[in-house]
């Protein structure tokens, strides 16, 4: 489910291994991910972080069985799923290393919150990436923070009310990756970015994050109170009535009720 790495530079590479579903976010792929992130960000032997996924996509987004599950929960169950998955997105970028997110195919819904909490986004040219969430009468709650800060509120905006998915030039264009390449050129890149990484000083990066993130006005206890509003939205939404008909849409391979006849 979460593959872990280290080689004796102390670079780590935490792998999504659940290609059969696209390395969908399951509530036990959010566990382990945050499990290790926190064990990591305690080891002082740890230089970078590294996370991918397994097989053709980086991640396709939350698991289908969760939303099932889901949109038959209760607000304050819905509440508490969007609390873990956002306490791991949290843990990501406050991560005192270097993270480095290598998007080697599909990026959906969470999936862009994983590569938009990371430091660094390095995506393959044929990858496709969607803040999808619209598209099932929700919204991109737990990871709008993180969107916004890479891209800004009116790509944001332009993105997150469509749903459309965007190529890897489109991402690099609008500042949500950094670099792309073909797919048999981005381990090559990907080393040359770690041994760049490698030359700097690992407290200096470490405080260097803590000053960006202080440099936006941000601190711990606004960040916390903006995510768990967010959470708290996201569950109300998850629990209407259109988001109820856009999960049904999806897993029955319709359009749902609100796209209107030609």
């Amino acid at each position: 489910m979460l593959r872990e790495e280290r080689d004796r530079r102390g670079v780590v590479t935490l792998t999504l291994e659940r290609p059969e579903a696209r390395n969908a976010l399951s509530a036990a792929l959010v566990a382990a991910l945050s499990a290790a992130l926190e064990r990591l960000a305690a080891d002082p032997g740890v230089r970078i972080v590294l996370l991918s996924g397994a097989g053709s996509a980086f991640c396709g987004g939350a698991d289908i069985g969760d939303m099932r599950a889901a949109a038959q929960a209760s607000v304050a169950a819905n509440e508490a799923d969007a609390g873990r998955f956002s306490r791991m997105l949290e843990l990501l970028e406050i991560l005192p290393q270097p993270t480095v997110a290598i998007i080697n195919g599909a990026a959906f819904g969470g999936g862009v919150g994983l590569l938009a909490a990371c430091d660094i986004a390095l995506a393959a040219d044929h990858a496709r990436i969607a803040l999808s969430e619209v598209r099932l009468g929700i919204l991109p709650a737990m990871i709008s923070p993180y969107v916004l800060r890479a891209i800004g509120p009116r790509q944001a905006r332009r993105w997150s009310l469509t749903g459309a998915a965007m190529d890897a030039a489109t991402a690099l264009r609008i500042g949500l990756v950094h670099e792309t390449a073909p797919a048999a050129e981005l381990p090559a890149r990907v080393a040359a970015l770690v041994d760049e990484l490698l030359a700097g000083g690992p407290r200096a990066q470490t405080e260097i994050k803590r000053l960006l993130t202080a440099g936006c006005g941000r601190d711990e206890a606004s960040d916390r109170a903006r995510n768990a509003n967010n959470a708290r939205w996201l569950a109300r939404l998850r629990a209407s009535a259109e988001g109820r008909e856009g999960l049904a849409a999806f897993l029955e391979k319709r359009r749902p009720d609100w796209i209107p006849d030609a």
